[in-house]
């Protein structure tokens, strides 16, 4: 029993498993490589001869090259990895029915995919139809699914031939527009779904005053979906460190100016209070200098009080360092004396 009748039967099964669908599938794709890197074997091979290094011998015997067995076999040898059991075994199992085209349908059927795939071995069906029949796909074969989305099984001998639409279409034959979509055209047999504004979930046209419904975020106006300002709100969204920032259909939380305690807005100047080491001045959040303070806050002897954003720091003062939380003098390495080298010389010399 050949593959083609294998695969056939599996379409007499009542219930069509996933996995026979599968198999389906994946003896067309195995065909249709074949045929292809058979294209790519004629081109490898379009001027090679049998070998002759004399130029008048090669043009002599190129045209027997170029339709002998030779010539097939060097092809056949290249159509499969050695891993690829499925294109191995149908090459083994189909090999004959190759070799007839080669030496008797070639000529006058020089398309190997539709002749091997399609007619012969029947693993295929013409492009646009699907199943064991190769009957048309929903919106027929010229223009599966009105050109709006993709055919079950189109190509191949599974599938049902239903439609997968693109994400603008909808319905059997794909001719119907998504929510967020509307017809800018459409007839018995085409159709073109165009987006809707942005603040409409259902609409007849591209403004925002042409939906029917409003998404999410947006509230109809008169005539019109238009934008919700969810800051506008008494009680913020919000943490109380964050300020609301308003946008289209929706809002997002922005973090404070690390000066502000609460906050209306970017920068120290949308302040609402502040935070420790800063003071309001000027409508604005501004850091304390603590250093000027009359209260001094570095109590140790030769110490230095270092301002901070919001805070300070205290160090010991230039010329001292810090030694078990006393500030010391720095202990200044004298160099050491070079030699004096007139009088190495000198000892040297006795």
């Amino acid at each position: 029993m050949t593959l083609a009748v294998l695969y056939l039967a599996a379409f007499a099964l009542p219930g069509l498993t996933a996995a026979s669908e599968q198999r389906l599938r994946q003896a067309c794709e195995t065909c249709r490589g074949i045929s292809e890197r058979f294209g790519k074997g004629l081109t490898d091979t379009a001027k090679k001869n049998f070998g002759g290094g004399n130029t008048a011998w090669e043009e002599k015997t190129l045209s027997k090259y170029e339709s002998s067995e030779i010539r097939l076999v060097e092809i056949i040898e290249n159509l499969c990895d050695g891993s690829n059991f499925e294109c191995n075994n149908m090459v083994e199992e189909h090999e004959e029915h190759i070799e007839t085209w080669w030496f008797k349908w070639k000529k006058k059927h020089p398309d190997l995919f539709k002749w091997l795939c399609i007619e012969t071995i029947e693993v295929c069906c013409p492009a646009g139809t699907h199943g064991p029949d190769c009957i048309a796909c929903r919106g027929g074969s010229e223009r599966p699914c009105h050109g709006n989305g993709r055919c079950d099984g189109d190509g191949t001998r599974s599938g049902d031939g239903s439609c997968s639409c693109k994400n603008e279409y909808t319905g059997e034959f794909c001719l119907d527009c998504s929510d967020g979509y509307y017809n800018s055209y459409r007839n018995d047999t085409h159709s073109i779904c165009t987006a809707c504004h942005d603040s409409c979930k259902t609409c007849t046209g591209a403004t925002n005053t042409d939906c029917k419904e409003c998404k999410e975020g947006w509230i109809r106006n008169e005539d019109a979906c238009v934008d919700v300002d969810e800051c506008a709100v008494e009680d913020s969204p919000c943490k109380t460190d964050q300020y609301c920032l308003n946008t289209d259909g929706s809002y997002s939380c922005k973090a404070c100016d690390p000066s502000c305690l609460e906050c209306t807005g970017e920068g120290s100047s949308r302040c609402k209070s502040c935070t420790s080491g800063y003071e309001m001045k000027d409508e604005k959040c501004t850091d304390v200098d603590e250093c000027v303070l009359s209260e001094k806050l570095c109590a140790r002897e030769n110490e230095d009080c270092i301002n901070t954003p919001g805070g300070y720091k205290c160090a010991c003062a230039e010329g001292f360092q810090d030694s078990d939380g006393v500030c010391i003098p720095t202990v200044k390495h004298e160099e050491e004396t070079p030699v004096n080298v007139s009088s190495r010389n000198a000892h040297e010399d006795l």
